[in-house]
């Protein structure tokens, strides 16, 4: 419920379209957003308990609300993003610093310099970017100033001062890069067609640049100007080059732009992508920290408007894998279906993906800790948990033939094994090969185990196995009155299946996400772990079985030759005198008759 002065407020706001603020005690602007309707937006925020534990806090350090009312839901929307990048409220959503990006910059001055650089001065000078790879803007800059004879000095070159005289040539004049205009050697005519060229460049219409320079190729030719056809030749040779490097998606698409988007639990990472003449000529990924309760598509427009901003984009056409609402006439957003446009959006995806997969690298190595307790978020939101699984157990038959039956449990505590915590189960109650009866077995004993001696139960129990196995565990936690007390869920091999119990229609977790690789990863070493068990048992009862028939071997003469020897095979070929040393000469004598009778 709103405090009594701010009840009041609630009741004048009108229901128009328009932006809303809220101020904290300090009178700070906490909050910017953007509404249809003013009153029920803004009447929402306090008419109701919210969901999401940051709006509960927002709404308690409100104090003071203003708002504006605009003609349109665009003019909130635009209204809103100058408010957020002004006072950079601290519940928006936030966007990095232009000023981290570098920029070409084609100043605006006589005969225009070019340049990179990090520092936007609003002049009226021409800038393009933002480029997030400074080797990418110095490849540029070096590959203008091989195809144009650019002045780089500072020199204010106005008519008057060249008239004057004041200046001299210097040496970027001797030794080919540059034409002089400090003196007069070059018309402004001529620089300023060098300057068009270099802004279609960056604009990514090269195709208009290398048809002219063709074109005045051919006719330098014509009149037998043959050196300044070479030099044209070559500028070409260069063009090229550069197009047949640059990302061609179809010269069927002309201008769009693609945005697309990915989220876990804290962000949003959002990929934008400039296409023009068929090229993408831009392309930056970024990400976005939740702060409320913002909608993928209210993030995606909002980051839309400040990137066609930021990236001076025209484009009448936005591609994208979500609808979007553009609220503007100025371009239209799309979801394609099929060819070329689709393909765009994918690769878009893929790049989103890809920045999100480096992060989490990034983050495994240098904070471990967040890096776990993220993914085992991410295994709670998907395997829909009460409780966050920082102990999970996973347990695995292993027989063959129906020989040795044993159950492995392992333990995994903060996502990671815990060997010392791993246990193996010889089955004792079971005759026979019934996989379900040895699966109920071992996770009884299990848990009455861990609850005889007071020890901490887990959050998650995964079964190896489908329905039956599932069935079989939830038999055993009904026994020790713990079922609906700890998750669990089983996991089928063929298809991959997560079953719950009482749902006999199973989920099918994404192949690639992090929550079905651990719990792969947890069934196989449980697969490990028993068939590792089961064959040293094997190999054991194979050799016992072996001596049963001898009179005067027993099993306090089975454990001393196998410390000493430790395989059947390394008792075999040990000397008598080593057998003598280990069991005595008459159990000796009684081995090797053994083994000759046997030979």
């Amino acid at each position: 419920m709103a405090p009594e002065h701010l009840q009041l407020k609630l009741k004048t706001i009108p229901e128009q379209p328009g932006i809303y603020q809220y101020f904290d005690k300090e009178g700070v602007i906490i909050y910017v957003g953007k509404a249809k309707n003013l009153k029920k937006r803004v009447t929402s925020y306090f008419v109701k308990t919210q969901d999401n534990l940051k709006t509960r806090i927002l709404v308690k350090q409100i104090i003071d609300i203003q708002y504006l009312v605009v003609d349109t839901e665009l003019d909130a929307l635009l209204l809103e993003n100058s408010l957020i990048k002004k006072y950079q409220p601290k519940y928006n959503i936030q966007l990095k610093d232009d000023k981290t990006y570098p920029w070409i910059c084609i100043k605006q001055e006589p005969f225009p310099r070019v340049f990179s650089t990090r520092t936007l001065v609003r002049d009226g000078s021409a800038y393009f970017g933002p480029y997030t790879n400074v080797k990418m803007v110095n490849t540029l800059v070096q590959f203008i100033k091989e195809l144009y004879q650019l002045r780089t000095c500072t020199f204010d070159l106005s008519a008057r001062n060249i008239q004057q005289e004041k200046y001299k040539v210097c040496l970027e004049y001797h030794i080919g890069n540059c034409k002089a205009p400090c003196v007069g050697k070059q018309s402004q005519e001529e620089y300023a067609i060098s300057i068009q060229h270099i802004e279609a460049i960056l604009k990514g219409q090269i195709s208009t640049v290398i048809q002219y320079v063709k074109k005045t190729m051919l006719e330098y030719a014509e009149v037998y100007r043959f050196e300044d056809a070479h030099r044209m030749k070559e500028k070409l040779e260069l063009l090229e080059n550069y197009k047949a490097k640059s990302t061609i998606v179809s010269p069927k698409i002309q201008a769009v732009d693609v945005i697309t988007a990915i989220e876990d639990e804290k962000s949003y990472f959002v990929n934008y992508l400039v296409v023009s003449n068929g090229a993408i000529i831009h392309g930056i990924t970024l990400e976005v920290q939740k702060k409320l309760d913002e909608t993928i598509e209210d993030v995606l427009l909002f980051v839309l408007i400040q990137l066609r901003e930021r990236f001076s984009s025209i484009s009448k056409e936005v591609l994208t894998s979500i609808s979007i609402d553009s609220l503007t006439n100025e371009f239209k957003c799309v979801i394609p279906q099929i060819g070329d446009k689709k393909n765009l959006v994918e690769l878009s995806l893929r790049n989103a993906k890809f920045y999100r997969m480096e992060k989490f690298k990034h983050q495994k190595i240098t904070n471990p800790e967040e890096h776990a307790e993220r993914i085992l978020r991410t295994i709670q939101r998907d395997l829909r948990l009460a409780e966050l699984p920082k102990h999970m157990e996973c347990f695995d038959n292993s027989n063959i033939q129906g020989t040795n039956p044993v159950s492995a449990c392992v333990v995994f505590k903060d996502g990671k094994p815990s060997k010392k915590d791993y246990r193996h189960f010889n089955v004792q109650t079971v005759v026979g090969p019934d996989d379900f009866a040895t699966m109920e077995e071992a996770v009884f004993r299990r848990y009455r185990r861990l609850l005889d001696e007071n020890e901490p139960l887990p959050q998650l129990i995964i079964i190896d196995g489908g329905k039956g196995q599932l069935g079989a565990a939830l038999k055993a936690l009904e026994k020790l009155n713990l079922r609906g007390k700890i998750a669990i869920v089983g996991i089928a091999k063929r298809l991959e299946e997560i079953f719950f119990p009482g749902d006999s229609i199973p989920i099918y977790l994404d192949k690639r996400s992090e929550s079905l690789k651990v719990i792969q990863f947890m069934r196989n070493e449980a697969h490990r772990f028993g068939i590792t068990h089961h064959r040293n048992r094997r190999s054991k009862g194979a050799f016992v079985s072996e001596l049963e028939g001898i009179p005067g071997i027993g099993e306090t003469t089975f454990k001393k030759l196998m410390t000493t020897f430790k395989s059947v095979s390394g008792i075999k070929k040990a000397s008598k005198e080593a057998l003598e040393q280990c069991i005595g000469k008459s159990k000796t004598q009684v081995l090797l008759a053994y083994y000759a009778a046997s030979n």
